[in-house]
């Protein structure tokens, strides 16, 4: 399997981009070790933002432990069940998250239901601690998608523009994110075939940067809580609806088309925004 990724219009090769390493014979993938550095970094600035608005930091992590642990488990059952197709014959690959299959706005919901039953039961304020949490989840997710990168997955449609990404058609972790138009299009460098597409890890991970800077610029000056939380709905569920759209790898909403990440996207944008306008006015 060739290991070089290659951004041509860019002029950027990367010959060697391996997909993991091994410790003796357990074989430890990028995947893990990016997404477990992004929660790290992640909940650091959570515990250093609660703190400033006057949380417990303790109470804070043990809210954080729980949330991830119940997030990971949203991510793998949403994608389990918009894929069911294929775990309904192979029912123990459920459990192997190994083989990749964690969807983002899975975590996402299942972390705010998390955080509001936490909530509920110690009596904070649901708005001021999501305004606090959702510094932690756009970090992560900047930090996340450079995992799909290694992975060779999570990439969009046909492209030649410039920011074209070449991967060996071999070492792309699933054939069926394959198009016929790739196919057509193959680049062949060195005796190795290339499909040229669109970075779409790349352009989620600068979105949420993007979106990060604007949060970080509203947080003292917001008007009132839930403002931050709102943001990232509608910042980051733009960024997605349009990204999801050239992505080859959709999850399906049953019996259609239509991909349904796009469709939890709009949803929540529109709910962001009509929040935010109620809040405003409210004020």
């Amino acid at each position: 399997m060739d290991t070089s990724i290659i951004f041509p219009n860019l002029h950027i090769t990367l010959d060697n981009v391996e997909k993991g390493f091994y410790i003796g014979s357990f074989f430890i993938a990028f995947y893990g070790v990016i997404i477990a550095i992004g929660m790290l970094v992640g909940v650091s600035f959570i515990l250093r933002e609660a703190k400033r608005v006057g949380f417990d930091e303790d109470k804070f992590l043990d809210l954080c432990i729980t949330t991830i642990i119940v997030g990971v488990i949203g991510a793998r059952l949403y994608y389990v069940i918009f894929a069911w197709d294929y775990y309904k014959d192979n029912l123990l690959s459920i459990f192997n998250i190994r083989q990749g299959g964690l969807a983002i706005y899975g975590g996402v919901l299942a972390g705010i239901a998390c955080v509001a039953v936490i909530c509920k039961r110690k009596g904070y304020k649901f708005l001021k601690v999501m305004d606090v949490c959702m510094f932690g989840v756009v970090i992560g997710q900047i930090f996340g998608r450079w995992g799909n990168f290694f992975n060779r997955e999570v990439f969009g449609q046909y492209t030649d523009g410039i920011f074209a990404m070449l991967l060996p058609v071999n070492s792309v972790r699933s054939q069926q994110d394959i198009t016929a138009e790739m196919l057509q299009n193959l680049v062949t460098i060195n005796g190795v075939d290339y499909v040229s597409v669109h970075p779409t890890f790349l352009y989620e991970s600068l979105w949420n940067v993007g979106v990060l800077i604007i949060m970080l610029l509203m947080r003292k000056r917001k008007k009132f809580d839930g403002q931050i939380f709102f943001t990232y709905l509608i910042g980051y569920g733009a960024g997605r609806f349009w990204i999801e759209g050239i992505r080859t790898d959709q999850l399906l909403l049953w019996g259609t088309n239509v991909p349904v990440s796009q469709a939890v996207a709009a949803v929540l944008v529109v709910i962001g925004i009509a929040l935010s306008l109620y809040n405003y006015k409210k004020k």
